[in-house]
């Protein structure tokens, strides 16, 4: 064993107090998805300091950077995402946003800091490394989505990824804790958008006219009578429209309604096979009311599933740096979506739950809450567990 390898915390706590600046510095200039032109900027100015090798842009706002190392072998991704969210942060910290309606309100700066944490620790391993590392620093997982766009341009290619690591914070696990998750991890997401065209009329005669409205609300029902009747109830599927659009005012019924909603599951195949379901349903209530309507279901992200061998692998390297008591296995997978899947459709991988929940510091509010921050004293932690999962995955025999 190497002497830098003996001990891989305080191989991060030498870099700590630089990386708590990095994330402040992202903190303060948040930008959301495809806009993320300052933070490539930086990302690309820390890369190169570094001394890894910058790749061409990708994804319009992504940044790549490769570690070759001095032996050959494999080569393991490490992604971050970038992007943040187009809200006000009302927390008073200072290093608080300076972009007005703009917020690092769900821990991808912190994402950032950690693969720049890892770069830094693997760089000074670059003589023992059997292979390469790839650092991907994705744009716009929060709205349409920068992964496929990245796999699209060839990010997992020359060289070939073999296997890829990400993580998120997440608020229901303890500050200092990893939890790691066999198979699904996040639900698949969609978007649905329902249009009925009804015949509009004077709300005394209701009779006379086609009431879009009364489309609207059978058709809710029966949305939820689906989930819970034609769906095996094993299965884990949410439908839940969020928006309802119908009608000016009190006595006149109007012609059309609009419902916005989403669809999240963790059966790719189940989801794949809803809008038929789907179809079906709408089209025998507007069918019964003389009605017509036009639907779409978008399908967004693909559910995020771990490959049960690496992340049994990604624990146990875990498990040796931190402890058993501080890697949690979790058996709960999350219904909201997470576009690391598509990079898990092409690759074993896992995407890890890094905790950040300490009462005592006050870090108690969920993912996309004004008042959401991350536990900086971790910082170094975590890029020490990113970069000794990506060296063991090289350097395993």
């Amino acid at each position: 064993m190497s002497p830098i390898m003996r001990d891989w915390l305080e191989k991060g706590k030498v870099f700590q107090e630089k990386l708590v600046v990095i994330r402040r510095d992202f903190h303060q200039h948040p930008e959301i998805g495809f806009e993320e032109k300052r933070t490539r900027k930086r990302l690309i100015e820390h890369l190169e300091a570094i001394g890894l090798i910058v790749q061409a842009p990708m994804a319009r706002t992504g940044v790549v950077a490769l570690l070759e190392g001095d032996k050959p072998g494999k080569t393991i991704a490490i992604r971050a995402d970038m992007d943040a969210l187009p809200m006000e942060e009302l927390a008073k910290h200072p290093y608080q946003s300076q972009s007005p309606g703009r917020m690092h309100a769900c821990g991808h700066d912190a994402h950032m800091t950690y693969v720049l944490g890892a770069a830094m620790i693997l760089k000074e391993l670059k003589s023992e490394l059997c292979g390469n590392v790839k650092f991907i620093f994705q744009p716009a997982e929060e709205t349409t989505g920068g992964a496929k766009p990245m796999i699209d341009e060839g990010v997992l290619e020359n060289p070939k990824v073999d296997a890829i690591l990400g993580g998120h914070v997440w608020p229901d696990v303890p500050s200092g804790n990893i939890e790691v998750v066999k198979g699904p991890v996040m639900a698949s997401t969609g978007q649905i958008n329902i249009e009925l065209q009804g015949k509009g009329g004077h709300a005394a005669s209701p009779h006379e006219n086609s009431d879009p409205i009364q489309m609207a609300t059978e058709i809710l029902q029966k949305l939820q009578n689906f989930v819970s009747r034609g769906v095996d109830p094993l299965e884990n599927l949410v439908i839940s429209i969020c928006s309802f659009h119908s009608g000016e005012t009190f006595n006149i019924m109007p012609e059309k309604a609009v419902l916005k909603g989403t669809v999240r599951t963790l059966n790719n195949e189940l989801r794949l096979g809803l809008e038929e379901k789907m179809h079906k349903l709408i089209k025998s209530v507007t069918d019964y009311h003389g009605g017509s309507y036009q639907f779409e279901l978008q399908h967004l992200y693909p559910a995020t599933v771990n490959d049960p061998e690496f992340t049994d692998f990604a624990k146990t390297s875990i498990r040796d740096l931190i402890g058993e008591d501080h890697v949690q296995v979790g058996t709960k997978p999350s219904m909201a979506g997470e576009d690391f899947a598509f990079y898990l459709e092409k690759i074993p991988g896992t995407f890890l739950r890094i905790g950040n929940y300490s009462k005592e510091k006050g870090l108690i509010y969920n993912l996309h809450n004004p008042y959401f921050d991350i536990d900086e004293e971790q910082l170094g932690k975590i890029a020490s567990i990113y970069a000794k999962v990506a060296y063991d995955f090289l350097n395993h025999q």
